[in-house]
């Protein structure tokens, strides 16, 4: 089965490229514009799909002091785009772990904090990244910093998008441009499912040591291309709360009324079964919303 799978996905993508060469996608910058953020999108032109980069007109924006329990990860990744805004060595980087927990939400907070030094936003789907190079090109001589923004990224088997994602970590004479760098979010650490298939193929060394099957390797291979990996965790109970009463300031209910609130809030997360950041703004704002009713 697994035999007759490869060669399904072999002919599929040799379908692919043959269609790739004979209707070549159209690449244009028409619509550039200094916004703070921009999608990749595509359009039909005489019937050929044409990329472009889309200007988004208000972009969530969001600071770093409104994000709880992950400052270490905020350490990491503001002073990463610091450097790179200054013009200094920089790592393309990779934001793994428990959902809803500021993965994505960290870097909007770096265009917050770094858009007036020149930092721009642009996000790409999975199922464009075969495009990153031509994205790439389309930015290559501005004068400002882009972040390519690759969000809520994994792959599974037979998936061929990744192979693009690696090329361009990897730094090909293509994509090579010191004004750009990705930043993608994953729940999977090596961004590709684990299979119990994967052991199949582990070797015992002469030492003793297990050696993994170049499936494995391969998984793994992708993420080692990241320079800067930033891990999350889900939230404990008291920092879920803290992160409740973050909200629920921001939404201006009066702190007289948070301990009323946890109360609330635990019974929330527990229907949802994740104590996070994410469940905590929306608990925070169902409450303020119940309260101004």
């Amino acid at each position: 089965m697994e035999n007759i799978q490869a060669q399904l996905v072999h002919q599929l993508t040799r379908i692919a490229d043959s269609l790739e060469r004979a209707y070549p996608r159209v690449f244009s910058e028409d619509t550039f514009s200094d916004a703070l953020a921009y999608a990749w999108q595509y359009r039909s032109v005489n019937g050929v799909g044409q990329g472009r980069l889309v200007p988004i007109p208000r972009p969530a924006l969001m600071s770093f002091d409104q994000l709880k329990n992950i400052d270490r990860q905020k350490r990491l990744i503001e002073h990463n785009t610091h450097c790179f805004v200054k013009g200094l060595p920089a790592n393309n980087v990779l934001l793994t772990g428990a959902r809803g927990t500021g993965k994505s939400s960290l870097v909007k907070a770096c265009l917050q904090r770094f858009h007036a030094n020149g930092l721009r936003l642009v996000e790409i789907d999975k199922d464009h990244l075969a495009d990153l190079p031509q994205v790439i090109g389309l930015l290559a001589d501005r004068p400002q910093k882009f972040i390519i923004v690759c969000d809520d990224l994994s792959f599974e088997e037979g998936d061929i998008g990744y192979k693009s994602l690696k090329t361009t970590l990897d730094g090909t004479i293509a994509s090579q441009s010191d004004n750009v760098l990705i930043y993608a979010t994953s729940n999977r650490r090596h961004l590709m499912a684990s299979k119990i298939s994967d052991n199949h193929h582990v070797t015992r060394g002469e030492n003793g040591a297990l050696n993994p099957g170049e499936e494995v390797e391969e998984k793994v291979s992708l993420s080692d291309r990241f320079g800067l990996w930033i891990s999350f965790y889900a939230f404990s109970p008291d920092e879920y709360l803290e992160a409740v009463n973050q909200w629920l300031a921001t939404y201006d209910v009066p702190e007289s009324r948070f301990e009323e609130a946890h109360m609330h809030a635990v019974r929330w997360a527990t229907q949802r079964g994740s104590k996070s950041g994410r469940i905590a703004a929306q608990f925070a704002k169902s409450f303020a919303n119940n309260s101004h009713a």
